[in-house]
């Protein structure tokens, strides 16, 4: 998020988050990711939230939570000692913590701005169940800036971009700099410019001799915490839920409602990240370092080079593509089908019902609709299905659901003259000869992920029996499938812990059937699922995708089926004007021009709504297009 002068528009929006995040914690709480009694009393309105954002906010409770007790675990020895929450909003961890024991020798204070602090005192005040935390209140002198003050419990309302004025009123409150005090920032930082927070952090460091800080936030200050703090470590949230979160509780979490927005789930958690920074504690305060308890490993990103996306320009209106959960056909050399999917029509965003086509003439593409002759209800709007084309005339959808309970079938789509749609769930689809379809893995209603395969003999479409011998691969979903020498190559995937996977295998004819072979890469595959693949003169190209790092997304993968030899290359967007979003996409291989083209992708993002590219792009596969890095 961008960062602004402060004055009263923005400082309104601002405070508007702190009652949007207590609606959306006490709603992740009522459907069980985590207790919380308290949220419901001060988020005022209640409102059910989606899944994806359940599941944002259970990982940013788990890791504030984790933390504090962690510092009061390590702390309890001393006599006294402080938590500052700074813009604390509706936040209820002072309550929790107090119902649970821990604030024996604990003062929390909470600073927010000064009429989001008296809408919280007030609510104290006139909501038994919380005030009766609090104790008695009689005692206590309200400074010019505390909205509320008990024995261990002080509300404070003052603008943290004026730190002078902070800084008085938490002395006037009881503050101490010279108790160990853990200082608590949850997404508040990035609403402040620059300067000032790094005068706030650099504050903290400077004027509380035994002090701890954490830091919840979307981008990543290490400056700051350069200057004047001792201990300083960094997760994102895809490494904290995998090396902090028991296995037993990541799968009571995965299993809590219907979910499969896993490519908006790892990319908000590698967006985010939990910073615990420390000086003069002894001993020294690593809650994240300490309790790590599985190894973390998805390998180094090497980049060699970049490849130019360029924007596709169509003749006529391309509205139909901006879309994502679709599949795109070449269905003759010069004829793209795009159908199913999430976009936007008419409009509005919605399941897509219509098919699109682009057809290419005298060198440029022109779009339009596809009419259906018969409306059947079987194809029912659906997303994440695959499309195999039999011939120029006949395709076959496989897999697909309308909900991540309602998976679907198959139907046959016939050109020109009808066209009928289904699909099951996550099931990758690919020709492995002139007589077999090839089916395997994918997810159903009632199993994350299958491990299972078929051979479907076209075209009737009768199951046949073909013995299969060597390593099977894991179950997986949203790997990708392509054939190559009467076989099949699989790659990539998630896995049934929703971790990505970095293995590719060959199904390749045998003597008396087919026979799964492991691909071996060098240097290894970088762990990565929701891409798309393509053949091309003996290199498998992995385009798009999503992987575990927080500072880089997939570009276009080159592996040698040959040698092995396997290289990342990055997409060039400088001539793009929006911002590229490579998953959920579909791609075509245009064997005649030997290029790619990249149809729709997206999703809803976490916090700024739903992003759909909104052109097709272009890129060059030959050598001379890749632009190596020396």
């Amino acid at each position: 998020m961008g960062r602004g002068r402060p004055g009263a528009p923005r400082d309104a929006a601002v405070q508007g988050t702190g009652g949007s995040s207590a609606i959306s914690k006490c709603s992740a709480a009522e459907r069980g990711y985590f207790e919380d009694r308290f949220l419901r009393l001060l988020a005022g309105r209640r409102r059910r939230r989606a899944p994806l954002v359940h599941r944002g906010y259970y990982i940013r409770a788990r890791a504030v939570d984790h933390c504090v007790q962690d510092f009061l675990l390590k702390t309890q020895s001393y006599p006294r000692t402080q938590i500052l929450s700074l813009g604390a909003g509706f936040d209820s961890l002072y309550f929790r913590l107090k119902d649970m024991g821990l604030l024996h020798h604990t003062v929390m204070y909470e600073v927010d701005f000064p009429n989001v602090a008296c809408q919280k005192a007030t609510l104290i005040k006139t909501t038994k169940e919380l005030s009766a935390l609090v104790g008695d209140t009689e005692g206590e002198r309200l400074g010019v800036t505390t909205a509320f003050s008990g024995e261990d419990y002080k509300l404070l309302g003052v603008n943290l971009s004026e730190l002078s004025k902070l800084s008085t009123a938490l002395k006037e409150a009881g503050l101490d700099n010279e108790v160990p005090t853990l200082f608590i920032a949850e997404v508040v930082l990035t609403y402040l410019e620059n300067s000032r927070s790094d005068a706030l952090i650099q504050w903290a460091a400077e004027h509380f001799s035994q002090a701890c800080f954490l830091l919840y936030e979307q981008m990543h200050p290490e400056d700051s915490f350069g200057r004047g703090w001792t201990e300083c470590s960094v997760m994102d949230m895809n490494e904290f839920f995998t090396c902090c979160t028991p296995e037993n509780e990541q799968q009571r979490v995965q299993a809590l409602e219907p979910f499969d927005e896993y490519e908006e789930w790892h990319l908000k958690c590698s967006h985010y990240f939990v910073l615990t920074a420390s000086k003069g504690m002894e001993p020294s305060w690593t809650p994240l370092l300490s309790s790590t308890t599985v190894p973390h490993h998805h390998g180094l990103v090497r980049i060699v080079g970049s490849i130019d996306a360029l924007v596709c320009e169509v003749c006529s209106e391309a509205s139909g593509l901006r879309r994502y959960g679709h599949h795109s056909a070449l269905i003759t050399p010069n004829v793209i089908l795009t159908t199913g999917g999430f976009g936007e029509e008419n409009g509005q965003h919605c399941r897509m019902r219509n098919f699109h086509v682009l057809i290419k003439h005298a060198g440029y593409w022109k779009a339009g609709c596809v009419k259906k002759e018969n409306h059947d209800k079987r194809w029912d709007e659906r997303l994440y299905h695959t499309v195999s084309c039999l011939s120029s005339s006949l395709a076959l959808v496989v897999g697909g659901r309308t909900s991540p309970n309602a998976a679907l079938g198959m139907l046959w789509l016939k050109f020109s003259k009808t066209c009928n749609d289904s699909d099951p769930n996550d099931i990758t689809v690919e020709l492995v000869s002139e007589k077999y379809l090839f089916i395997y893995g994918g997810r159903s209603a009632v199993q994350p992920v299958l491990g299972d395969w078929y051979f479907l003999h076209t075209p009737e479409i009768s199951c046949t029996v073909i013995p299969v011998e060597g390593p099977v691969p894991e179950g997986r979903h949203s790997h990708s499938a392509c054939s190559w020498k009467g076989g099949v190559l699989i790659a990539g995937g998630l896995g049934a812990a929703e971790q990505p996977l970095g293995s590719v295998f060959f199904l390749r004819e045998a003597e008396h059937g087919f026979q799964w072979q492991t691909v071996e890469t060098h240097p290894p595959l970088i762990p990565r699922y929701s891409h798309t693949a393509h053949v091309h003169d003996g290199k498998l190209l992995l385009v798009g995708g999503v992987w575990l790092h927080s500072f880089s997304v997939p570009g276009i993968t080159v592996i040698d089926l040959i040698t092995g030899l396997c290289l990342d290359y990055t997409i060039s967007v400088e001539h793009l004007e929006w911002p590229l979003m490579l998953h959920n996409h579909s791609s075509v291989f245009l064997p005649n021009e030997k290029e790619l083209l990249l149809i729709g992708g997206g999703g809803n993002c976490f916090s700024f709504g739903t992003h759909l590219n909104p052109k097709p792009l272009e890129q060059q596969c030959c050598s001379d297009s890749m632009h190596v890095w020396s």
